[in-house]
């Protein structure tokens, strides 16, 4: 096996890392996209909220795990504001989260003390997840370990929260408003909920991201929307139909950010610039989006002679 061979296979286990950790993100954009039919892009603002919270607040002497509550707290409120100007003063979804994201990149610096970014020391800081807790750890310490208990945690939850009937008036509300509305479900507080709860979850996942690189930076969510949409549409173009089972709706999204890094893991070592890696992500995008389209209008099933069967 020749040099480049093995460098390929010595970077697919940071790859699978990355993948799951962004899966969790994506796992945050299909709440919005998938569950409330809604576009939104507060997750570009919040993937760095996150992470800033997070590495502040380590560097100040917190423990981890209150930096990553605080960091979800930070992106549910990042979520409510996006919400809040949705429903109570009538902006497009899409423009709110453009609006809320662009106030985040002012508070993101003052979070980070006006600094662009800034770097935790692992070797000081005893760290949930690492670039360096990949090989040569104990098997509970490892990075990929450790994020896959995480997704695994996250979605368990969330096909717990989402059967209860909070769960079920968000999922109603992304599915039919109007219905919903007739069955006396407040839709425009299911969509804060649901613009909270998705943002949170960013949040977290830029929490561990932050830790994973070692450092917060200031342009760390720019094109986040995009792998995120990246996830979900692989993960249901591979694994929509094995099962409609919402869990493993979830658990497809992050297989499709898993996929997603190590597709990416291969372009590279095949040549790409790394400059052209948002080019990439922009064409993988179209490309999943379009097949499901394309298959139903230039490859149409069949319709059996005779039509339907009657009743």
């Amino acid at each position: 096996m020749n040099l480049s061979v093995m460098n390929l296979f010595n970077a697919m286990p940071g790859a699978c890392a990355q993948g799951l950790i962004w899966g969790i993100m994506a796992i945050g954009v299909y709440i919005t996209y998938k569950i409330l039919d809604l576009a939104d892009l507060t997750v570009d603002g919040t993937m760095c909220t996150g992470g800033a919270v997070c590495v502040v607040m380590i560097l100040n002497g917190q423990p981890v795990w209150l930096a990553l509550l605080a960091a979800f707290f930070a992106g549910v409120l990042a979520g409510l504001v996006t919400g809040l100007l949705h429903t109570a003063m009538g902006i497009p979804a899409i423009l709110a989260g453009i609006l809320t994201q662009l106030g985040l990149y002012s508070v993101n610096l003052r979070i980070m003390g006006g600094k662009a970014n800034q770097a935790l020391n692992v070797d000081k800081y005893d760290l949930l997840v690492s670039l360096r807790y990949i090989k040569g750890v104990p098997i509970q310490k490892n990075t990929i370990l450790v994020a896959a208990v995480l997704v695994l945690v996250l979605i368990a939850v969330l096909y717990w929260f989402f059967g209860t009937e909070l769960g079920c008036a968000i999922r109603a509300t992304g599915s039919n408003q109007n219905m919903s509305r007739a069955q006396g479900i407040n839709t425009d507080r299911m969509k804060i909920l649901g613009l909270m709860l998705s943002n949170g979850i960013v949040a977290f996942a830029s929490a561990l991201y932050a830790q994973y690189q070692g450092f917060s930076e200031i342009n760390a969510g720019r094109g986040a929307i995009v792998i995120g949409l990246a996830a979900v549409i692989i993960g249901e173009v591979i694994f929509g139909k094995i099962s409609v089972n919402f869990a493993f709706k979830l658990l497809s999204v992050a297989l499709g950010a898993i996929i997603y890094y190590l597709v990416l893991q291969v372009v590279l070592w095949l040549g790409l610039n790394s400059n052209d890696l948002k080019l990439l992500s922009a064409i993988v995008v179209a490309v999943f989006l379009a097949v499901p389209y394309m298959r139903e209008r230039y490859f149409p099933k069949p319709v059996k002679k005779g039509g339907a069967p009657r009743a």
